[in-house]
């Protein structure tokens, strides 16, 4: 009896630190949008290195703008799946916590996935603001929430290798 009381009290440790993680990336994500959206005209760039301007953009759709033209039903379509995800992703973090770069993995993507739920249920758009360039070529614009996100599947890949090469 005592030993699964640890185990669960083990288990919420773990998945409070997770889940730790996750609101600093979400207030992170949500203070940096809030500064831009106060500070930046809509649309127009403000210059700070030769490949990396601040430009102040709404996103209906998802990652790289995909579906941003269908007509609305995206919203709600996008807001279904990151609602979805924060379950999912709950549930790995409590079943999984003494798992290290899986569960950061996790966190990271959970706290973009929060970040970007908020802006949607919230203006029915995601904010994005971060412009990197090289010349003419521009990467989709995109926000500190996407980049959680996409550091956190970079690390579900490592974590994966690293499972794939030890077996």
């Amino acid at each position: 009896m005592a030993s699964k009381m640890s185990a669960r009290s083990s288990n919420n440790d773990h998945l409070l630190q997770w889940l730790g993680l996750a609101l600093v990336v979400v207030l992170a994500d949500q203070l940096t949008k809030l500064a831009v959206v106060h500070t930046l005209e809509y649309a127009r760039p403000r210059w700070i290195t030769s490949f990396f301007n601040l430009l102040l953009v709404y996103n209906q759709g998802a990652a790289f703008s995909f579906l941003a033209a269908a007509g609305g039903w995206q919203r709600w379509l996008l807001t279904a799946l990151a609602i979805v995800a924060v379950v999912v992703i709950g549930y790995l973090l409590k079943r999984h916590g003494n798992q290290g770069i899986f569960c950061t993995a996790l966190a990271l993507i959970l706290g973009g996935a929060v970040g970007n739920l908020i802006d949607r249920v919230a203006y029915g758009h995601v904010i994005d603001f971060i412009d990197m360039h090289l010349g003419a070529l521009h990467w989709p614009v995109f926000n500190l929430a996407d980049s959680a996100i996409t550091i956190g599947a970079v690390l579900l890949v490592i974590d994966e290798l690293r499972r794939v090469r030890r077996n």
